[in-house]
């Protein structure tokens, strides 16, 4: 664009009294701009916190692959050997072996409740951290050290010992139907009964977690889950979280049958697939916003050609031509795109700033599994958001510099 050309866009911008402040039209137009920008960075920063904060409250507790078995009983028995050559494979940091069953808690009372119970390892010199749930431990630790020495000691969730009221030293019992043996006298299920002390109290911020888990000791686990000497798999912590896909395929086809492999993403597909596509739709909905500001730009340039009919005439008379009357008005668009976007970027940063430091919207962390709203503004997001609304601004000048640039001279110069 010409010298000239940027003066008479500037100059259409600005009020009509040589006033060099925008005219008001043109400050609603950026307004629009601004308010669908700013929407659209926080709520697509809200999905994006949605999804970080739920995947890694997940992953506190679930590692990145799980291997598995087919089979009736469900469990590997010869899980030294396999542990051994799972470590082996590239990509692997870490790899223990873990128990998952289901049971019955009770503090000696008549109230009881199901709860999941994990088998792990205990904490020591040498035992590797596959998950990140040692970490979040408020009291205790993960020894399972009882005081009558036979590692008896059990750590439950926070909100879990909150229910039952039962804290570091207390005991509580552990119902399980044993491995799904029968009584061939009565036919019924035998139970497996087991006492066991509080030793520590995990608080992951996950609901799930914090309510329903116990974790004790891997060889007290393989009983009440009737497992033998067997384990229900192998969890495995990979170099890169994202590239589990890959090192799980790999785990299968260096295992073979009858082993198998569930990643973190498997595990939990239809939660993160559900936030991907309430992060789409949200995002196309909000965009429609920024359309209705699009809108404005061409109700707002459509005016100014209008009102400056007679002078667009004589600037033609004089020898400007048709293309230069379109970058005018093309540059009138852009800027109210332009400033549009980054005051509405200020203003959507801040706003998300401020939802996640003073967290203003707090949710129940029964339904939602986290307690407020996070937020996570990713740049690739921010860039499509920019090029977005940069676009339908410049989309939006087409037609009202056309048809500027169509005027004749003479009707131009006579128009009233």
């Amino acid at each position: 664009m010409t010298k000239l050309e940027l003066q008479v866009a500037w100059r259409y911008l600005r009020s009509r009294r040589g006033s060099k402040l925008l005219s008001l039209i043109s400050i609603i137009a950026i307004g629009g701009v601004m308010v669908g920008v700013s929407a659209l960075i926080v709520i697509i920063g809200v999905m994006n916190g949605l999804q970080r904060d739920l995947r890694e409250k997940i992953l506190v507790g679930s590692p990145d692959i799980r291997v598995l078995t087919y089979g009736e009983d469900l469990k590997i028995t010869e899980w030294p050997e396999v542990l051994a050559k799972v470590k082996t494979q590239p990509g692997v940091v870490a790899a223990a072996p873990f128990v998952l069953t289901e049971g019955l808690m009770s503090a000696g009372f008549d109230y009881r409740s199901g709860v999941y119970i994990v088998g792990l390892q205990p904490q020591a010199r040498g035992v590797p951290d596959v998950t990140t749930i040692r970490s979040h431990v408020t009291q205790g630790d993960f020894r399972f050290a009882s005081t009558d020495g036979q590692h008896r000691g059990v750590v439950l969730g926070k909100l879990l010992a909150l229910r039952f009221n039962k804290w570091a030293g207390d005991s509580i019992n552990l119902l399980t139907s044993g491995g799904g043996k029968m009584n061939p006298v009565t036919g019924g299920m035998v139970p497996t009964l087991e006492k066991f002390e509080v030793t520590g109290i995990v608080s992951t911020g996950m609901y799930e977690y914090d309510n329903s888990y116990v974790f004790i000791a891997l060889d007290k686990a393989q009983r009440l889950a009737g497992l033998g000497d067997g384990v229900t798999g192998i969890e495995v912590k990979t170099t890169d979280r994202w590239e589990a896909a890959g090192v799980a395929s790999q785990l299968v086809a260096a295992l073979g049958w009858p082993y198998r492999t569930v990643d973190w993403q498997e595990q939990n597909r239809s939660l993160f697939q559900a936030l991907k596509l309430e992060k789409l739709g949200m995002g196309v909905i909000l965009l429609l916003i920024v359309l209705v500001a699009a809108f404005n730009i061409v109700s707002t340039l459509t005016m100014v050609v209008a009102d400056k009919t007679k002078e667009i005439g004589i600037l033609k008379a004089m020898g400007m031509p048709s293309k230069s009357i379109r970058r005018i008005f093309f540059f009138q668009g852009l800027v109210i795109g332009v400033v549009g976007t980054a005051l509405g970027l200020i203003l959507g940063f801040a706003g998300a700033l401020a939802l996640d430091k003073y967290q203003f919207i707090k949710l129940d962390a029964q339904v939602y599994f986290i307690d407020h709203l996070p937020v996570s503004t990713q740049p690739l997001d921010v860039m499509w958001i920019i090029i977005a609304s940069i676009a339908i601004a410049a989309i939006a000048t087409v037609y009202p510099s056309v048809q500027a640039s169509r005027l004749f001279p003479i009707e131009a110069i006579r128009h009233e």
